[in-house]
């Protein structure tokens, strides 16, 4: 992988964040009402009280020194205080911030080895298999994230009793048994979608003539399969694989609610309910940072698997 390659990817990445950062940060304050309103709530404020405070959230500043002021405070951590309870920005984040990031590893995990082995399964087993998969597939991807919350705690929260319906036990262990259903309501569609793709991808390649000629002249179908299919059917498959997990931190606003977890997908959806400002733009500058570092590390994965896009690119 060269350096141009790397580069080139890089520039791309920091130039996203940066359009990002700018357009979230606008289209907040640009928005109608005043964000002092949300601190007098319900009373009418004196002229003078009311100065006072757009003087302290520097709302009487121009908006590119407020962007400016932002943007700088944010890379080093610091996205200001919250309208509504006066913290830290970055305290009520990172409470949350850890929970959220188990819940994604842990979805992209069921994603990843679920969407595979069903995919692979598939495309090797013609007949009764292939067909239940494609069940599967076709009805896995039309159950929306709080559809599938709702059947998974019923069953297997109320019904059955495995697993917490709501909140986040304390404890490493409790942990990852309570984000258990959250993560497989998230993990549903994508799996079925990469299952998808994974086995059109090595039917694709079975039919190839190398393949046939291989496995005519004897070679062993597993190292055929694992040498010539599953390599040459894997930037298809890393792609989808990228695009789901970084769609995974948007599932997050609506899977923690509908299961109670104290994450930053909740958070955001109480934010933007009390116009938090402050914390809206935070948590949406780090989904959007999330999706955009997800998407460029899925590009360099692919120029490792298929170094034909690297050259294609560098010619370009």
């Amino acid at each position: 992988m060269t350096v141009r390659f790397l580069l080139r990817r890089l520039g791309g990445l920091v130039v996203t964040l940066l359009l990002a950062s700018m357009l979230i940060f606008s289209s907040l304050y640009l928005a109608p009402g005043s964000p002092e309103n949300i601190v007098f709530g319900n009373r009418t404020p004196s002229p003078a009280a009311r100065a006072a405070v757009r003087h302290q959230l520097h709302l009487d500043d121009p908006l590119p020194v407020r962007y400016w002021d932002w943007l700088t405070g944010a890379l080093h951590g610091d996205f200001g205080r919250s309208m509504v309870t006066n913290q830290q920005v970055s305290d009520r984040v990172g409470a949350g911030l850890a929970t959220t990031v188990t819940l994604v590893v842990l979805a992209a995990l069921m994603i990843a080895v679920l969407g595979l082995a069903l995919g692979v399964a598939a495309a090797l087993k013609p007949g009764f298999v292939d067909s239940a998969v494609n069940v599967y597939t076709s009805v896995s991807v039309t159950v929306p994230p709080f559809v599938a919350s709702a059947l998974l705690i019923s069953t297997f929260a109320v019904k059955l009793g495995w697993f917490p319906a709501s909140g986040v036990e304390n404890g490493f262990w409790g942990r990852i048994d309570s984000l258990i259903l959250p993560a497989a309501a998230m993990a549903l569609i994508s799996c079925g979608f990469l299952a998808r793709v994974t086995r059109n991808a090595m039917r694709e390649q079975l039919a190839k003539e190398h393949v046939q000629t291989a496995m005519a002249r004897g070679l062993p179908r597993r190292h055929v399969i694992r040498r010539h299919v599953l390599r040459n059917a894997l930037p298809p498959i890393v792609t989808v694989i990228g695009l789901q997990v970084a769609g995974l931190f948007a599932s997050t606003l609506i899977v923690e609610s509908a299961f109670g977890v104290p994450g930053i997908g909740r958070l955001t959806i109480q934010s933007v309910a009390q116009k938090d400002f402050p914390v809206v733009q935070a948590v949406a500058l780090l989904l959007v940072a999330a999706f955009v570092v997800a998407n460029a590390v899925t590009d360099l994965v692919q120029g490792l698997v298929d170094p034909r896009l690297k050259t294609a690119g560098g010619a370009a």
